[in-house]
């Protein structure tokens, strides 16, 4: 392949595609570099659909290689292993755009690869990543209708930033990956810090705007080297057949789809579907690839029949299958404090989707360290989604999460994050657990309003309640319908998932995944103000329940307090070899934890364990005070005084003139060891050697 470069103006550096250099052997690929972050991406096409494959096996991995940022991975094993949460979101932000731009029945394995080769701690890879996809893909042989231009926004002092760095996006109020194809968006992937409608709307708009050179670059490409694309067989039903399917079944689709529950209509399809497949003759007079027909056909075709109805019914008939109006939200039940032992729990059901969340408090000792090409640094907030088979009643394994779990967790904790307390305010690490344990229609967004209502139970002060829902479209025939709060069929056979989270304020996160090819900045206008409206209405269900965050945290959770000394009394604290604070430690059961800026923070269950570990070391670090009383033990007698402990750790001398308004012959007959009595600091001298009276303090 020849060599070839295109590059354009990308924010603060150029955008530079590249392609001939490296894997040539792929059916495409290019290398993305903005500044000193570069990124390899591939695209690689089986020759033929493996046999009994029925849907299009496209597979994104992207990976983070540690020698891009200069580092050796750590652990036992050296070496990259299983990919980070991270990489996974990164492969996601990838995968949707592109998805919906191939050809329907294209059922031959596709793989694209991103490999982080470069990165400069400054820009990151995961926008260059989804450029370098569509870009890979527009090149190649592969049947892909294309280009997508992807770009990332972000906003510092209500001024849109294009391509910000880490530094920028960590001043920004909005963090927004925009993907569009020709005029419209098709992918969107943001957090915001309760940024309005409008502001985000207009943000989408930039967004729009400046990736269209990014798009036209790619064209630039395709016209020097563009490969011509393979003509693949496309796997699709005669229109005959389904015809006839549709024939045979449609009286009977008609009255399943005017049941309002899920599991009816779910056991009346199976019923159906079986009847179908009794007698296969019935279909005799069709053929699919030179074969007869076969029970699998008859439940793709039984599909194809069901979405046209559930289509048409939204359409035509201006009605929802449960029989809810196009705006209207299925009932809602919201509950907290619902399991005694946790530190906060909240109970969200939206019709026959229902999160439980749980909240735990945690301390220092519990945050995540995150390792990543820019840098090491720790979460204090995560929040973990779960998704067992039982949610929508079926068996399955209990594996670890998959991506699908990740990507709805991380959706979920940005949505929350923006008004998490600062950690000054609340030094608690916390970690929020969204239990799925009913699916049908947007178990994100339960898991928002859930994790809310968890976190407002177990006391964090978060600034706002935030709330989510997802707002659907039917297209066809010239008309786009939108619908508040869809459920699983609506999902499962609409056009668009658009998720939007916030508090009354604003936008706290957002999320576009479409079927189609792109939708409008107008229609996507309409579907903001119906998920605020309709957001609203959730968030005053919520606080008819929690008005906001309790006043005193959990009994069961660990009561943290800050304490500040001078950092330079820090060893004394600490001990040769850690021996004063394992003391403490033993002595009272707490955590202590240290920070090189003086900040002491101790957590502990038990409030009177705390309060004498916070007075053992508020007196291993106090400096005594000429002319204080305090309470002193006598620990050693010397002929010349009694050496007595009057801070935890501190001893001072109280001279045997010191001792009693007379004269004291034998000091022995006067104090033993274990006397307490009060003492009065006299002189700190210049070796900081403290001299105590009990006579002055008397």
């Amino acid at each position: 392949m020849n060599f070839e470069r295109v590059e354009i103006p990308f924010g603060d550096q150029n955008l530079i595609i590249e392609s001939g250099k490296f894997a040539n052997q792929a059916n495409g690929a290019v290398t993305v570099t903005c500044g000193g972050t570069i990124v390899l991406v591939t695209a690689c096409m089986a020759k033929e659909r493996r046999e009994g494959v029925d849907f299009f096996p496209l597979m994104v991995e992207y990976q983070e290689k540690t020698y891009a940022a200069g580092r050796i991975p750590g652990g036992f094993f050296k070496r990259e292993g299983r990919p980070s949460e991270s990489e996974i979101l990164a492969a996601r932000v990838i995968d949707r755009p592109i998805r919906s731009l191939f050809p329907k029945g294209f059922y031959n394995a596709v793989q694209i690869v991103a490999l982080v080769l470069s990165s400069d701690g400054e820009h990151d890879p995961d926008v260059l990543a989804l450029v370098g996809a569509s870009a890979a893909l527009m090149i190649s042989d592969i049947p892909f209708d294309g280009p997508i231009g992807t770009v990332r926004v972000g906003m510092i002092d209500d001024k849109f930033i294009l391509n910000p760095t880490y530094a920028q996006r960590a001043q920004s109020s909005l963090d927004l990956i925009v993907a569009g194809w020709h005029d419209q968006v098709i992918m969107i992937e943001g957090e915001a810090k309760e940024v309005e409608e409008e502001k985000v709307l207009k943000a989408l708009e930039f967004g729009l705007e400046k990736l269209k050179p990014v798009a036209e670059i790619q064209k630039e490409l395709v016209k020097s080297i563009g490969k011509k694309k393979t003509e693949v067989k496309l796997c699709q039903l005669p229109p005959e057949f389904v015809e006839k399917v549709k024939k045979l079944s449609f009286s009977k689709i008609l009255e399943i789809y005017k049941m309002g529950k899920k599991d009816q209509r779910e056991e009346a399809v199976s019923l159906l579907l079986k009847d179908l497949t009794v007698d296969l003759s019935v279909f005799s007079e069709f053929k699919i690839e030179g074969r007869d027909i076969e029970a699998s056909d008859i439940k793709i075709a039984l599909h194809e029949v069901e979405a046209q109805e559930v289509r048409r019914i939204i359409l035509e008939e201006k009605r929802r299958v449960d029989g809810r109006a196009f705006n209207e939200l299925r009932p809602i039940g919201c509950e907290v404090g619902i399991l005694p032992r946790t530190h906060g729990s909240g109970l969200f059901t939206r019709g026959q989707t229902q999160s439980l969340a749980i909240t735990t408090l945690g301390t220092s000792n519990d945050e995540q360290m995150v390792e990543a090409l820019e840098g090491k640094s720790e979460k204090t907030f995560m929040l973990h989604y779960n998704f067992p088979s039982f949610s929508v009643g079926e068996t399955g394994p209990m594996r670890g999460p998959g991506r699908r779990e990740i990507g709805h967790g991380a959706l979920a904790e940005k949505a929350i994050r923006s008004v998490m307390p600062k950690a000054e305010e609340f030094p608690y690490t916390v970690r929020v657990v969204s239990e799925i344990l009913e699916s049908n229609g947007s178990s994100s967004m339960a898991s928002v309003c859930a994790g809310t209502l968890s976190l407002m139970d177990a006391g964090v002060p978060i600034k706002d309640a935030v709330a989510g829902i997802s707002i659907g479209l039917i297209t066809g025939n010239g008309k786009a319908v939108l619908l508040t709060d869809i459920m699983g069929l609506e999902d499962h056979f609409g056009d668009m998932d658009f998720k939007v989270a916030g508090t009354r304020k604003g936008v706290t996160a957002i999320q576009l995944d479409l079927k189609i090819k792109g939708i409008s900045i107008d229609l996507l206008s309409q579907a903001t103000q119906q998920a605020k409206e309709t957001r609203l209405v959730i968030l005053d269900k919520m606080h008819a329940v929690l008005a906001g965050p309790r006043e005193q945290l959990s009994t069961y959770a660990p009561r943290i307090t800050t304490l500040h000394i001078n950092p330079e009394r820090i060893g004394e604290l600490i001990g040769p070899g850690g021996k004063n604070i394992k003391k403490i430690i033993d002595a009272t059961g707490v955590s202590i934890d240290i920070e090189d800026d003086g900040t002491v923070l101790v957590a502990s269950t038990d409030e009177a364990m705390s309060s004498k570990a916070i007075s053992i070391i508020r007196g291993m670090t106090e400096d005594p005070e000429v002319g204080r009383i305090y309470d002193a033990t006598v620990k050693r007698i010397m002929n010349f005084g009694a050496f007595c402990e009057f801070l935890p750790g501190k001893e001072g001398l109280v001279h045997v003139s010191e001792l009693s308004n007379t004269f004291v012959k034998d000091i022995n007959k006067v104090v033993k060891v274990g006397d307490q009595f009060k003492v009065k600091v006299i002189e700190v001298d210049e070796l900081n050697r403290v001299n105590l009276s009990k006579k002055q303090a008397e």
